[in-house]
């Protein structure tokens, strides 16, 4: 597959055309941006590192973090050990999203489509477990929005499932521009309504002061509950680019990362401190616990609207980074239908995660979703690092980097092999790995396929190199 990597449109000819297309050209262009997985020209370029701030802090305050926030309780923790294992799981997710998010500004090119530089056309795998994961996440985030919007409006929860996916999908079709001037105005109205919650929570709920668990069992759920809120942070990994690529080269990579690692931090921590806090009320009916904790009325009605806006910020995100992976896979569908097609295809998924029990699928779903990504973060950073060495501080040009055929079975490699090594420290409700079990149920599959990717691919890296 080419990619058009060569800056300008002129340089996108014939089929290669629909990965390119009209851009936003300043901050309130809301029509449609019609342009894919090719890079933004430096010409084209606008916005300051500020607006990554607002853009990974309201897609977060959902009610997915807040019930990701209960499973710590459910685990057997008492509430300020369960808030360690969150702050601490939150952070080492954060960290590495903001670090890609840097790159955004130096490219003008989304995060898949950069990994092309590390996989080459081995690009397909991490490309099409990325577009699977974003309809995951529709589910994930749709499952509570659709069911909020259903009590709000008196529907059956089919009918307000289906139109907080047509509303979603709507806003990805728009695209960047749209998203990042949506998320703007929402940091301020779910704050408002999240900080309502929190407020009324202390005089309906009391926090739990003593675990169920203890020894060797209280430490395999500190890890396990540490272990899922890393993954809802490191989830953003591979989108972390996209929402970037239209920065200017000149914007301030420190400040991008620190805006993008408060954004993701502080609004992840805050949501699941909240499911901490309140984890009678917030079960698996967390649009009735939102109605019943504000005391219904109107107070109500807002704390459910306010669920719902926060699903549609979140799962726009997760429609506009799956049609960019899309494209990377080489599927030649414009950008706008690829957004499109994402939110069609996590209806269902939500109808059946809905039908059973939904604790039980939601942690199985939440978990396996991510478990490639370590291994992914691992590849492409040593690759930057190995680029960004050789390049002697020369700004990145793409168009140079890719004008050759990429090595390709390196990465996809230690990317496999990463994740077989993985398997046996996986816990989840499907599948517990030996190792896992051993340790009381401690998830270690993430750091565990970090440390594997990274020990395969940085020699077989370094060797291209020299």
């Amino acid at each position: 597959m080419s990619l058009p990597y060569a800056h300008g449109e002129s340089a996108v000819t014939g089929t290669e055309r629909v990965f390119d297309g009209r851009m936003p050209s300043a901050p309130g262009d809301l029509r449609v941006e019609a342009r894919g997985i090719a890079p933004v020209p430096e010409t084209a370029r606008y916005g300051g590192p500020g607006r990554l701030f607002t853009v990974w802090f309201a897609p977060n305050l959902t009610m997915t973090g807040v019930f990701t926030g209960t499973v710590g309780i459910a685990l057997g923790l008492d509430f300020a050990t369960a808030l360690a294992a969150v702050v601490l799981g939150t952070l080492l997710g954060a960290i590495p999203t903001a670090y890609l998010g840097t790159w955004g500004s130096q490219t003008g090119a989304g995060q898949m489509p950069l990994a092309r530089l590390a996989f080459g056309r081995g690009v397909t795998l991490p490309g099409a477990l990325q577009w699977l994961s974003s309809i995951a996440w529709d589910a994930l985030i749709g499952l509570f929005g659709g069911d909020a919007l259903a009590q709000l409006c008196g529907w059956p929860f089919w009918a307000g499932v289906l139109v907080m996916m047509a509303a979603q999908g709507a806003l990805g079709v728009l695209g960047y521009e749209a998203i990042h001037r949506l998320q703007t105005v929402m940091t301020f109205a779910l704050a408002a309504a999240f900080t309502v919650m929190a407020v009324k929570l202390p005089g309906g709920s009391h926090a739990v002061t003593s675990a169920t668990v203890h020894g060797a069992d209280r430490a395999g759920a500190f890890i396990l509950t540490c272990t899922i809120a890393l993954s809802l942070a490191l989830s953003w990994a591979p989108y972390a680019s996209d929402f970037s690529r239209y920065l200017p080269r000149t914007a301030s990579r420190p400040r991008m990362f620190w805006y993008t690692l408060l954004g993701v931090s502080v609004s992840f921590v805050a949501v699941q401190a909240l499911g901490l806090w309140g984890a009678a009320e917030f079960t698996d009916q967390t649009a009735r616990g939102v109605d019943t904790l504000l005391g219904g009325g109107a107070l109500g009605a807002f704390g459910l609207l306010a669920v719902a806006l926060a699903a549609l910020c979140s799962n726009a995100m997760n429609d506009y980074s799956g049609s960019l992976a899309l494209q990377t896979m080489g599927v030649r569908l414009p950008r706008p239908v690829a957004a499109a097609l994402a939110a069609v295809l996590g209806f269902p998924l939500v109808l059946w995660m809905h039908a059973a029990d939904t604790t039980a699928r939601f942690q199985n779903v939440l978990l396996f979703v991510g478990y490639w990504i370590p291994a992914f973060v691992a590849i492409v950073v040593v690759d930057w690092v190995v680029r960004a060495r050789a390049r002697g501080g020369r700004p990145v040009d793409l168009a140079a980097e890719t004008a050759g055929p990429q090595p390709w079975w390196p990465a996809l490699a230690a990317f496999v092999i990463a994740f077989a090594v993985a398997v046996p420290f996986m816990s989840t409700g499907l599948y517990v790995g030996p190792v896992a079990r051993a340790l009381h149920g401690a998830d270690l599959a993430y750091p565990v396929a970090f440390a594997a990717a990274l020990l395969v691919y940085a020699p077989l890296r370094m060797r291209r190199r020299s």
